[in-house]
């Protein structure tokens, strides 16, 4: 076994053992990377996850890294986005997410290499990046007749709660739906009280003078 093989530091070729360059390792993986890509895209919904994708790149290669996959990834997958966007291919790149399900800020790379516009925040960035993931199933006739919805991997939507259950122990307990109220009638107005300074006064039709509460004119008697 050679003195490399028992380092297992940068790039090697697993078979010899022999030490190889990042470059040369990154065209290796970026010749095996576009069928991966394609073969996902085949199945509608699904997606490449970092890790995984990086273990079968070093597997079908037999070039491997002792590097962890963000340290080297976006150098190999915005190479090959520029690549996809002059042949005429979707967005294969965006196949490839995180173990949460996110693109994350390499997408942004991606898109600039695609010649497109920057997505800006990270919600917003997820979204494009579903959205370019549909046109690559669409492309790959995966995606069902009506062309299918965009399906973000990373959710954050809180889950729903649960009845709860009932005081005895057992299922959570159901209550029988009311019955409808009759609508109420309305309640006749209150009269409304006048001031005394308020109400009318009797006047004499001879004199016009104001008649007393005995009804009889003072003036006129």
């Amino acid at each position: 076994m050679s003195e490399y093989q028992q380092e297992r530091k940068g790039f090697w070729h697993e078979a010899s053992g022999t030490a190889t360059s990042e470059a040369i390792a990154l065209e290796t993986w970026a010749r095996a990377a576009h069928p991966i890509l394609e073969e996902t895209a085949a199945s509608y919904h699904a997606v490449a996850r970092e890790g995984a994708f990086a273990e079968r790149l070093q597997q079908e290669t037999g070039i491997r890294t002792t590097r962890a996959p963000d340290k080297w990834l976006a150098k190999l997958l915005v190479p090959l986005a520029t690549l996809h966007a002059r042949e005429g291919y979707p967005v294969l790149t965006a196949l490839v997410v995180d173990a949460q399900g996110r693109v994350g800020e390499r997408f942004e790379e991606l898109l600039r290499a695609a010649e497109e516009p920057p997505a800006g925040d990270a919600s917003t960035r997820e979204s494009r990046a579903a959205t370019a993931r549909l046109g690559c199933y669409q492309w790959a006739g995966s995606a069902p007749d009506d062309g299918g919805v965009p399906d973000t991997v990373y959710r954050t939507t809180r889950a729903a709660r649960t009845p709860r259950a009932s005081s005895g122990g057992g299922s959570a307990s159901t209550r029988a739906p009311r019955a409808p109220r009759a609508p109420r009638e309305p309640k006749p107005a209150a009269p409304k009280r006048v001031a005394a300074s308020d109400r009318p006064v009797n006047v004499c039709p001879t004199c016009f003078m104001a008649i007393p509460a005995t009804g009889l004119c003072d003036n006129c008697d």
